[in-house]
């Protein structure tokens, strides 16, 4: 009987959010049970620190260059009504499960593209409930730029400017829906939550109970949620095949103090705090209880999945993803894995070999980018100027924090890491140094990208323009 698999993935949910990862100011008993009962992974990496290239790499099994997720049009990440998006003729996650006989359903946030041709219903998923793209991507008070935001079902937008302090509940009761309509047949839910993506909107009552905030409210929906679908399973009989997989597509801003834990750097970071984040699975009487260290990614999932659901991958592409099916289910400790590299747009910046990490080049964040990041009187557009050389080399597995600096020390594991960051700027490419990968795919594109939403004064808004002016 094929597994039910249960992927859910948080927004800039940092390392050190969740109190099984060391968290003493958040509250997450259902997610800690989740840890306690299955294996919880210490070295777990998104192929990005920012949101639409770490969603396109878990969806493919591709480092984001692959795809033609570098960059898009310079920015970081895909806004509303851009020309790009997720190329159609990638097969993704859903459809590689889909062709196995799985019922799809996507939950939450994309990020993948909003035009037709890029959505999740375009790329194997029987059905979508969710926003698009990021819920800070709003007209606001003070930001009027942004077009209102949407909520789709499908293609279609079933309300603009929707209340965020809802959305949570609103998507844990759509995934429990899914859950007892599948009944017996098996099924893949992929639960993207919008948290803890700035603003912070969460629920009154988490509110009132968070030690932390707004933020530590948010964190507290999203481990409600968890519960909530773990209940659902439990109710409708599935529970002991589904494996639940947790995790998030990068570390956390640096604005929330110890939420990547003592890791370094955060989101749009290729230190450790902007892309090793928490990583969770559980399957009850299938996986035994632990903990590992082992390396493994979000490419890893691909193949991965397929392999414990019965489905092939495709064989006339390359995926950068590697099974690791016994692995994740507990029956080795050790990973295939011995490698990954550390993309920040179309920057080959870092690479890990083994325990060690080599740093080779880091943007020059501009001051007066940063500041117009926080003004939500004008849509937000990161833009990294300069590259410049670095030389850092760190053991991971002694110092996961990055402090001590032993690049003098260890000239052989330098020219060794040096000669596979070679190999793999060849292949995929590396806008540092201008090297033009050779087994790079084009993202897709269309000619006349239209927005889902326009803003209209007549239009009966529950919200018509949000008070929250936070971006992230």
């Amino acid at each position: 009987m094929k597994p039910n698999i249960v992927l859910i993935n948080c927004d800039d949910l940092g390392y050190g959010d969740l109190a099984c990862y060391g968290s003493r100011k958040n509250d997450t008993p259902n997610l800690d049970k989740l840890a306690e009962e299955g294996i919880r992974f210490t070295d777990f990496y998104m192929a990005s620190p920012v949101c639409s290239p770490s969603r396109g790499a878990m969806m493919t099994g591709c480092y984001p260059p692959r795809i033609g997720f570098g960059d898009f049009h310079g920015e970081i990440v895909l806004f509303p009504g851009d020309d790009l998006g997720l190329n159609p003729e990638e097969i993704s996650m859903a459809k590689v499960l889909k062709s196995a006989g799985y019922h799809t359903f996507h939950v939450g946030k994309w990020h993948c593209g909003d035009q037709e041709g890029f959505l999740p219903t375009d790329h194997g998923f029987d059905d979508y409930y969710g926003l698009p793209f990021s819920n800070d991507m709003a007209i606001t008070e003070k930001n009027k730029k942004f077009p209102p935001l949407p909520l789709l079902h499908g293609k279609e937008v079933i309300q603009q400017q929707p209340d965020q302090r809802s959305l949570t509940e609103r998507y844990t009761e759509k995934c429990v829906e899914f859950i007892r309509d599948c009944g017996n047949e098996p099924f893949f839910l992929y639960m993207a939550h919008m948290h803890v993506h700035l603003p912070l909107y969460a629920p009154e009552h988490f509110v009132k109970k968070s030690r932390n905030g707004d933020y530590g409210a948010c964190v507290m929906a999203i481990d409600w949620s968890t519960g909530a679908i773990v209940e659902a399973l439990k109710k409708y009989g599935v529970y002991e095949n589904t494996l639940i997989i947790f995790t998030s597509d990068n570390g956390s801003r640096n604005d929330f103090g110890e939420s990547n834990g003592t890791l370094r750097g955060g989101k749009r970071e290729t230190w450790e705090g902007g892309q090793r984040v928490p990583f969770i699975v559980h399957w009850k009487g299938e996986i035994s209880p632990g903990t590992s260290d082992a390396l493994i990614t979000s490419l890893d999932l691909y193949p991965s999945l397929a392999a414990i659901a019965g489905a092939k991958i495709p064989k006339d592409r390359i995926i950068d993803g590697i099974d690791l099916s016994d692995l994740i289910l507990g029956k080795t400790k050790t990973s295939k894995r011995k490698e990954f590299f550390y993309y920040l747009c179309n920057t080959l910046e870092a690479a890990r070999v083994g325990d060690w990490k080599l740093h080779v080049a880091k943007p020059k964040v501009s001051r007066e980018t940063e500041d117009v990041t926080r003004d939500a009187s004008v849509i937000p557009k990161p833009v990294i100027d300069d590259d410049v050389e670095v030389r850092e080399l760190y053991n991971l597995r002694d110092d996961p924090g990055e402090t001590n600096n032993l690049y003098d020390e260890y000239p052989d594991i330098v020219e060794m890491i040096m000669g596979r960051i070679r190999e793999c700027r060849e292949d995929i490419g590396d806008a540092f140094t201008s090297t033009k990968g050779k087994n790079v795919r084009k993202p897709g594109k269309v000619s006349s990208p239209k927005l889902l939403t326009q803003y209209s004064e007549d239009h009966p808004y529950i919200i018509s323009m949000y008070d929250k002016t936070e971006v992230g």
